[in-house]
């Protein structure tokens, strides 16, 4: 009687998911590492996740998954939350199997988001933020942690952005979005327009600086409206790929138990690009 080899399954989990990109990272770091194993997206409705998740709970060869838009909140009220993320963040990006086999969450979003910008001079710079879904959190408490001097929140919500400027200690203000931009040394978008499928973000850049920095965490399409203006002021630019990589390198290391070969991120970019 042959043994039957379990192999260890992983997923991106969403709606709409059929942009992500993840696959393709994580399928290349696989390759890349000679490793057995799966890693797919599932569209999952907001009325259908916490079947998933109990779907999956106890079936070990499934070590987790990556969770986008909407399920960065909801997801905290169907796996433990270990690091106090519901009151320290309030949003979740990966889910998966802690020491004892249990499920468990936690957030890659946040050393993602600054990887790219780990030199930047926090202390004596101005941030714009668009938007206060559980992206914006990451980033916002990416920058508090940073201790970033002041931030504006752009939101269609007002009070809602306000709360996490109190939440997270920054100090700051919060305009509704079409408001002119202020003279800010480092724009981010941390929201989903510009995404394909989303509506546009309309916004003039004409205010920053120009040694200013314009991040865009939206990757589909890469060569966002927002970038392409940017890159038409010879602004310093950020795609959303960096990001994007940065926090998938995390949950892969979770999910399979080995570091991804980050000297191939060039090779991943190209794939990713193709």
């Amino acid at each position: 009687m042959t043994d039957t080899v379990s192999l260890p399954i992983a997923h991106v989990i969403g709606d709409p998911i059929a942009h992500s990109k993840s696959p393709l990272i994580h399928r290349f770091w696989l390759d890349a590492l000679g490793m057995e194993g799966s890693y797919d997206a599932v569209q999952v409705t907001p009325d259908a996740l916490g079947a998933y998740i109990d779907r999956h709970r106890d079936n070990p060869d499934w070590r987790g998954c990556n969770v986008t838009l909407p399920h960065k909140l909801a997801i905290l009220d169907h796996v433990a939350d270990k690091g106090g993320l519901r009151d320290d963040l309030g949003a979740a990006n990966t889910v998966f199997r802690d020491e004892a086999g249990a499920l468990a969450a936690t957030n890659t979003d946040i050393a993602g988001f600054y990887s790219p910008i780990a030199g930047f001079p926090f202390e004596d710079s101005h941030a714009v933020v668009i938007g206060a879904g559980g992206a914006a959190r990451a980033v916002l408490y990416a920058l508090a942690k940073a201790g970033i001097a002041r931030v504006t929140v752009m939101n269609r919500s007002p009070l809602k952005a306000m709360g996490l400027i109190a939440k997270f200690g920054l100090k700051g203000d919060v305009v509704p979005l079409g408001t002119p931009l202020p003279a800010a040394d480092l724009l981010v978008n941390a929201s989903a327009l510009g995404m394909r499928g989303q509506p546009a973000l309309d916004i003039d850049l004409s205010p920053l600086p120009e040694d200013a920095t314009v991040y865009d965490i939206v990757y589909a399409p890469l060569e966002t409206a927002l970038l392409e203006q940017a890159r038409m002021r010879d602004l310093d630019t950020i795609d959303g790929l960096e990001m994007l990589i940065g926090q998938a390198a995390l949950a892969f290391e979770l999910f399979y138990g080995a570091e991804p070969p980050r000297e191939r991120d060039e090779e991943l970019r190209a794939a990713l690009l193709a």
